[in-house]
């Protein structure tokens, strides 16, 4: 069986590129400038006001997977100049591409898959992976959002780790902590620090990071497949 570890990771649009309408609804509520800043570094969080600039993936049996990632189009018209170039480490291949090209190559392998893993999947990275596919006019090969009390097809950790919301939820930081997993977040950085690695030009830290959530998730999967499936 090919069973499949996927994770994003999203960066806010710009906030200058939306017309008034859009800039007054989402400070709506808002009571001060502290109220605006939030709303403003919440666009990370959702479809219409993100980005995707990261796509991973992971094989659980064979531990190989792609890592697709963006940058912004300056760089992608001038990958030499701003040293962005194909590579494999540690059984991931990493690929350059603008947004809607990521989201192709995605669509395309996620299709072979006959199990698919998230942590918090169902919460953030199906219904963004199918929005922003929607948004761009690339055609999704499955449907992420499958039925929620089955593990068949599409295990969110998250979600069998509370026992469908029944216990408080954990970031995968202190999940991997308390199952005495490695956690990426320990090499200091964390999804926070997306943005303004974006913004810097840090593209490839960007990757490499979210590879480090894939082979976490794996190890969390493994634990709970091996102790808490039934």
């Amino acid at each position: 069986m090919n069973t499949v570890i996927f994770d994003i990771e999203t960066v806010g649009m710009d906030f200058s590129s939306l017309d008034d309408a859009q800039k007054f609804y989402l400070f709506k509520g808002a009571e001060n400038d502290e109220d605006k800043e939030k709303a403003i570094d919440q666009m990370a969080l959702w479809a219409p006001t993100n980005q995707i600039v990261a796509i991973g993936m992971l094989s659980v049996e064979s531990e190989k997977g792609a890592m697709y990632f963006s940058a912004s189009a300056e760089a992608l018209a001038d990958k030499q100049s701003y040293k962005i170039e194909d590579w494999e480490d540690n059984g991931i291949k990493y690929w350059a591409g603008d947004e809607k090209e990521i989201l192709e190559k995605f669509w395309k392998a996620i299709s072979h898959a006959n199990k698919f893993v998230t942590f918090n999947g169902r919460g953030f990275d199906c219904p963004v992976l199918m929005l922003r596919s929607a948004m761009l006019q690339v055609k999704p090969s499955r449907n992420l959002m499958t039925y929620r009390y089955s593990t068949e097809t599409h295990v969110d950790l998250l979600e069998q780790l509370t026992f469908y919301n029944a216990t408080r939820k954990f970031n995968l930081d202190f999940y991997c902590k308390a199952f005495g997993i490695e956690s990426p977040k320990s090499h200091g950085v964390t999804g926070h620090d997306v943005g303004p690695m974006f913004k810097n030009g840090e593209y490839e830290k960007i990757a490499r990071y979210c590879a480090g959530d894939l082979h976490a998730t794996r190890e969390l999967y493994l634990r709970w497949k091996n102790f808490m499936n039934f």
